[in-house]
C-alpha cells in the first residue's frame, strides 16, 4: 500500500543521497561559472575601454555600472557609462547563484534575472579591480576614499561603495576596532517542534518537563509552570533523541553541519538537570547524519546503539561511558534502505531490534560482532515499510506498518505470533505502552489514536487529531493519565480520551522567511511556505491567531498603527489582512514572481513591494487602509529585490538586490535618485538593508554576498542584529561601520537564519530559521 505524501516523508528520505550528489555537481558547475564570470568581466572592460577611447571620453570609473543596454544583433556592442552617484558611475556587482547544499543551505533565494533572452549582465572592471577578484570579502580589500567620503568593500571580488554621513567623514578611521555591545542575548523561548520527518522524539522527564527538539535546540518544557530550558550543545539539526533508563541522562544525535570538525555528525550525551555535556561520541565515525539512537535497558543503560545515514545505514554499538568520546564496540552494515527505528530489548541483554523499509531485523551482540536475523512475515503481506516498534511488558516486540497492521513478534522469535490487521486506515507511525498496561497506536492517514487492552482488543477509547494539526507522529506517556502526541505538522498535543487533546506546542511546517513585529505590542507575526500566518504573543508564548492562505507566504509587514498586516506570497500576489478579524482587506498581484519584501512607509500612507522580477511597486493608501492606488514601478535593478528601507520623512526608498546593488528612489514618482552622495545624510526609519554604510561591518571576512540574509536595527539605534547562512544570530553595536566588526554570536538555528527583528520596546529579539522552521525568542540582557 502506498503511503500518502502528506503523512510521511520517507520517499524524500530515500532520495536524499541523490539530491546531495546533484547538489555537489551543481556546486562544481557554479564554481566553474565564477571563472567564466571573471573572463567575461575582463572582456567587458576591454570593450568598454575601446569604446571610450573611440568616443574620446576620459575613463572615470570609481564604481561599477549597474545596468547595460542589451546589445542588438545589428549594432556593435557598447556599454554606456550612465551615472548614479557624484563620481559619474553606477554601483554594480554580480551575485552568485543561490546555492542549496543537500536541501539544507539556501541563502537569499533566486538567481539574478536578466530581462532579455536569458542574457547575463556583467560588470566592468579596471585592472586594479580585477586584482581584487578573489571571490571573497576581506578587510585588506576594504578601503576608505576620504576625498569623496565613501567606503569601498568587495563581495566576491565586486566593489560596492558606501557613502558615509558628512559628520562621520572627517573622523572615520577604517582601521579602528569595533567592540561588541555590552548587551547580550539570552534564549528565552523556542517555538516549534520537529515532527514532520523525525520519530520517537517526545518524552516526559521526572522533573515534569517534556523533552523534544527543533532545529539545533533540545527543549525541556514544563507546561504547568510555562518554563523552558534549552540544551544548546549541538551545531546543526538534531535528528534523534533517547532517554537513559534512569531518566536523567539524554542522548541526542545530529546531522552534518557547517563547521569542519564540530559540524560532523555525532552524538552528545548530556545531563537533563545541569544541561552539561558529558560525552561526545562518533565525530568522524558517522556519515551524513545520526538517524536512530537508543540506550540499552536490561543492563541498566551501559550501551548505546546508533544508526547513521550512510548508504548502508551502519549500525554501531558504543560503550558510551569510556572517556569523553566513548568507545565503539562494533559496527556493521544494516541496510541499503532507510532504517526508521533501532532499540535495545528491555529484558534480553545484548539484543537489538531495528525496522525500516519492508523489514524488521533482530540483532544479537556477541563479543565484537553483531548477528542478524530477518523477521519472517510468512502468510502475511510484507509491508512497504515497518514504521515503528515497541516492546510489550512480557518482552514481545510489536510493530506498526504502512498497511495499517500491528504484528506481535514473540520474545526470542523472528516470526509473527499474533496479527491485528486493519488496526488503522493507512500507516501506523507510533506504538506505546502506557503505565496502565494499555497499548496506544497512532495513525497517519486516519490521524486516530486508538487504545488496546493487554490482549490487543480495542477498549473503545479513541480520538482523532484535527486535520490542521497533522497526523500522529509519536506517542508517549504524559503526566498521570495523559498522553503526549507529536504530529507531522510540527505540533505537540496532550490530553485524554475524555478531556480531548489540545495543542501545547505549534509551529510552521515548511520553509520560513516572513517575520514582522507589532508597532506597540509584545507581539510578532510569521508567514511561511506552509501557507500559514501566525500572530504570536511573546509574554504568554502562545499563538493569538492563525490564518490559512491559498499561497505560500514569503514576507510580511504590520502597518504602523497596528491595525493591518501586508503579506507577500510566492505567486506575486500580496494581500492586506485586518489584524482583528483576519479578513482580507485588499489583494493585489504585481508580476508573477515571488514578492521578496514589503514595507509600509513610516506614516502608513504608502507601501513598497519588492519583487523577484527586479521591480519595486509603490502604492498609496487611502480610506483607512481599504484602498490602494498604484503610484508607479521603480525600474533599474538588474536582479531581484532583497531588502527595502524607507527614509524617516517618507520621501525616499533604499533598496538592495540579488546582485549587490544599492539604489535609491523618490517615493512620489518612482524615479531613481542618481546622485547617491546627496543622500548620505538621510535618516532612515529602519535598517533592513544589509548593504548600507550603517551595516557594512556585519559582513564577515570571506562573505560571498549571500551569507547575510537579514539585519535589523534596534529602535533605540544602539544595536544591530544580523541573520546568517551558518545558523547564527549576531549582535553588533550600531551603527556597525567598521569592516569585520566584532559581535556576539548565538546558535540554536540549524538552517540559514532568514530573519531577525527587535520588538517595539527593544526588550526582545525574534529570529526565524529557513528550513528548520524554528522561531527563537531572545531576551536582551
Amino acid at each position: 500500500m502506498e503511503i500518502s505524501t502528506h503523512t510521511d516523508g520517507i520517499l524524500d528520505h530515500e532520495n536524499a543521497e541523490l539530491r546531495e550528489r546533484v547538489s555537489d555537481l551543481e556546486k562544481k558547475v557554479r564554481e566553474q561559472g565564477d571563472e567564466i564570470l571573471c573572463l567575461k568581466s575582463a572582456m567587458a572592460e576591454l570593450i568598454r575601454r575601446m569604446n571610450t577611447f573611440d568616443s574620446g571620453r576620459a575613463v572615470q570609473n570609481s564604481i561599477l555600472p549597474s545596468k547595460f543596454k542589451t546589445p542588438s544583433h545589428k549594432k556593435p556592442v557598447s556599454f554606456p557609462t550612465n551615472t548614479l552617484n557624484g563620481s559619474g558611475a553606477k554601483e554594480y556587482v554580480v551575485a552568485r547563484e543561490s546555492m542549496s547544499g543537500s536541501g539544507r543551505r539556501t541563502p537569499t533565494p533566486g538567481t539574478p534575472k536578466t530581462p532579455q533572452s536569458g542574457m547575463r549582465k556583467w560588470g566592468s572592471y579596471t585592472s586594479t579591480e580585477l586584482s581584487h577578484n578573489n571571490m571573497s570579502n576581506s578587510a585588506r580589500d576594504t578601503t576608505f576614499e576620504s576625498e569623496e567620503g565613501y567606503v569601498r568593500m568587495y563581495l566576491r571580488g565586486r566593489p560596492i561603495n558606501f557613502y558615509a554621513p558628512t559628520e562621520t567623514v572627517s573622523s572615520y578611521d577604517i582601521k579602528a576596532d569595533a567592540s561588541p555591545p555590552e548587551q547580550k542575548l539570552n534564549l528565552e523561548w523556542v517555538y516549534g517542534y520537529r515532527g514532520r520527518d523525525c520519530r520517537s522524539n517526545l518524552y516526559l522527564l521526572p522533573t515534569g518537563e517534556m523533552v523534544y527538539f527543533v532545529a539545533a535546540v533540545a527543549v525541556l518544557y514544563n507546561v504547568e509552570e510555562q518554563l523552558q530550558r534549552h540544551y544548546l550543545g549541538h551545531t546543526d539539526d538534531i535528528k534523534c533523541l533517547a532517554i537513559h533508563p534512569e531518566k536523567i541522562l539524554i542522548a541526542t544525535g545530529q546531522t552534518a553541519g557547517h563547521d569542519k570538525k564540530a559540524g560532523k555528525p555525532h552524538i552528545r550525551i548530556w545531563n537533563s538537570v545541569s544541561l552539561q555535556t558529558l560525552h561526545v561520541l562518533g565525530i568522524g565515525d558517522f556519515e551524513r547524519s545520526v538517524c536512530c539512537i537508543g540506550f540499552s535497558k536490561a543492563d541498566g543503560g551501559n550501551l548505546l546503539c546508533a544508526v547513521d545515514d550512510a548508504n548502508e545505514h551502519n549500525l554501531s554499538v558504543w560503550d558510551w561511558q569510556k572517556g569523553e568520546k566513548g568507545k565503539k564496540i562494533v559496527e556493521t552494515k544494516s541496510s541499503t534502505e532507510p532504517v526508521l527505528a533501532a532499540e535495545f530489548h528491555p529484558k534480553d541483554e545484548n539484543v537489538l531490534v531495528s525496522c525500516g523499509k519492508s523489514s524488521i531485523m533482530f540483532w544479537t551482540l556477541d563479543g565484537g560482532t553483531l548477528g542478524k536475523k530477518l523477521g519472517i512475515f510468512e502468510k502475511y503481506e510484507k509491508p512497504k515499510y515497518v514504521l515503528c516498534l515497541t516492546f510489550a511488558p512480557n518482552g514481545d516486540v510489536l510493530t506498526g506498518d504502512s498497511n495499517g497492521n500491528i504484528f506481535v513478534w514473540a520474545r526470542g522469535s523472528n516470526k509473527i505470533s499474533q496479527a491485528i490487521q486493519g488496526a488503522h486506515e493507512g500507516g501506523i507511525f507510533s506504538l506505546c505502552f502506557l503505565n496502565d498496561g494499555c497499548l496506544v497506536s497512532g495513525g497517519g492517514k486516519d490521524r486516530r489514536i486508538v487504545e488496546w487492552d493487554s490482549s490487543y482488543q480495542r477498549t473503545g477509547n479513541s480520538a482523532e487529531i484535527p486535520e490542521g494539526l497533522g497526523a500522529v507522529r509519536t506517542l508517549n506517556q504524559g503526566k498521570g493519565k495523559m498522553v503526549l502526541v507529536g504530529t507531522t505538522r510540527n505540533s505537540i498535543l496532550q490530553g485524554t480520551y475524555d478531556l480531548k487533546f489540545t495543542p501545547i506546542v505549534q509551529g510552521h511546517t515548511d520553509e520560513l522567511w516572513g517575520l514582522t513585529v507589532h508597532p506597540n505590542q509584545n507581539q510578532f507575526l510569521t508567514a511561511g511556505y506552509d501557507k500559514q500566518v501566525f500572530l504570536w504573543d511573546t509574554l504568554t508564548h502562545s499563538i493569538i491567531w492563525s490564518k490559512d492562505l491559498n499561497d505560500s507566504a514569503h514576507c510580511a509587514c504590520i502597518h504602523p498603527d497596528g491595525t493591518m498586516v501586508a503579506v507577500g506570497t510566492q505567486s506575486g500576489r500580496w494581500l492586506v489582512l485586518d489584524m482583528s478579524t483576519r479578513d482580507i482587506i485588499s489583494s493585489h498581484t504585481d508580476g508573477n514572481e515571488q514578492i521578496e519584501c514589503i514595507e509600509f512607509s513610516p506614516d502608513g500612507n504608502n507601501i513598497a513591494v519588492g519583487s523577484r522580477d527586479n521591480f519595486i511597486y509603490i502604492y498609496s493608501i487611502t480610506d483607512e487602509g481599504k484602498k490602494y492606488n498604484k503610484v508607479g514601478k521603480c525600474s533599474g535593478h538588474t536582479s531581484f529585490i532583497t531588502h527595502l528601507d524607507w527614509s524617516a520623512d517618507n520621501q525616499v526608498l533604499r533598496s538592495n538586490s540579488g546582485d549587490y546593488e544599492i539604489l535609491y528612489w523618490k517615493a512620489s514618482n518612482c524615479k531613481q535618485v542618481t546622485d547617491t552622495s546627496s543622500l548620505r545624510d538621510t535618516e532612515w526609519a529602519t535598517q533592513y538593508c544589509t548593504l548600507a554604510f550603517e551595516s557594512l561591518g556585519i559582513w564577515p571576512e570571506g562573505a560571498d554576498g549571500t551569507d547575510v540574509n537579514s539585519c535589523c536595527r534596534s529602535n533605540n539605534k544602539q544595536l544591530i542584529a544580523s541573520a546568517d547562512d551558518f545558523g547564527k544570530v549576531n549582535l553588533y553595536s550600531s551603527p556597525c561601520i567598521q569592516p569585520r566588526a566584532t559581535s556576539h554570536k548565538y546558535g540554536g538555528h540549524s538552517s540559514h537564519v532568514t530573519g531577525v527583528r527587535f520588538l517595539y520596546n527593544d526588550s526582545r529579539l525574534v529570529s526565524v530559521g529557513g528550513m528548520d522552521t524554528a522561531v527563537l525568542q531572545w531576551q536582551l540582557q
